[in-house]
């Protein structure tokens, strides 16, 4: 699920300058390795819906997407970009220094740290305990046994790892305040592991599947949830991308969400 992206002709190809939320907000990009955003997170970014002054990690940020998506549509956003490769880091902080984004760059910060550091590392690489009201993630889910791409900065960015989610929403759990919200994108596949890792640290989980069109089977999940409830999960009503067979128009609301027009916001 691909966003429309504008890519800027002028640049060299080994990156691109591709515009979201219809030029509200610019990423630079890496061409032919490393992760490229679209919809995935855009839609990870929408969950977030929150008027207050918040503070806001996206962990494994990449070129920074999601949590740049977040601090355009809510201007009391302020956003960490958590991301452990070095070469993602930096496309990310030179997304930040684009004079299209100086509205709210200085709302947002990179922090190059790898996201399952425990205990004094993790405090000691930028992420204190209890300061976070929103965690997002779009964590690497595609199975170790799928097919590799031979680009290791997109194997990095895509392979799951052993106890992936465990690792991540341990993380996301230890920087959250008190009934903060955790945000993720994922596979439906992912759905056991998932609730598993949320275990006592998160409570109230909202489950929305994503299915291509009417008839088709999901590809994706959003999950929020919240830290220290102890409300029962739900299952949401399935989120279509496009509204009729055959159609790749996305639907209204969808299109909303891609765009920044709309968030997708918690049933309580």
């Amino acid at each position: 699920m691909a966003a429309s992206v504008e890519p800027s002709l002028d640049k060299p190809q080994a990156e691109t300058v591709d515009a979201f939320h219809r030029g509200r907000f610019h990423l630079v990009q890496p061409v032919g390795r490393g992760h490229r955003a679209g919809m995935d997170a855009m839609l990870l970014a929408s969950l977030v819906v929150d008027d207050r002054p918040i503070r806001v990690a996206d962990l494994g940020a990449g070129a920074g997407a999601a949590g740049l998506a977040v601090a355009t549509r809510l201007p009391n956003a302020s956003v960490v970009l958590v991301e452990r490769s070095a070469d993602m880091a930096a496309f990310a902080r030179k997304s930040l220094a684009l004079e299209a984004n100086a509205e709210f760059a200085g709302r947002a910060e990179v922090l190059e740290t790898d996201v399952t550091l425990t205990g004094k590392a993790r405090v000691a690489a930028g992420l204190p305990d209890d300061c976070f009201h929103h965690v997002i993630m779009n964590p690497p889910f595609n199975d170790p046994g799928d097919r590799k791409t031979p680009d290791a900065l997109k194997a990095e960015a895509h392979a799951m790892t052993e106890n992936l989610f465990e690792s991540w929403i341990r993380t996301a759990g230890a920087i959250m305040i008190p009934g903060g919200q955790l945000s993720l994108i994922a596979r439906p596949q992912s759905i056991a592991e998932i609730i598993a890792a949320c275990g006592k640290r998160f409570g109230g989980l909202e489950i929305t599947a994503i299915h291509p069109r009417p008839g088709e089977n999901a590809t994706r999940i959003l999950v929020t949830a919240i830290k220290g409830s102890r409300a029962r999960l739900q299952l949401r009503a399935p989120l279509l991308m496009h509204d009729n067979p055959g159609s790749h128009a996305f639907a209204s609301f969808v299109d909303d969400l891609n765009n920044g027009r709309a968030g997708y916001p918690r049933l309580r």
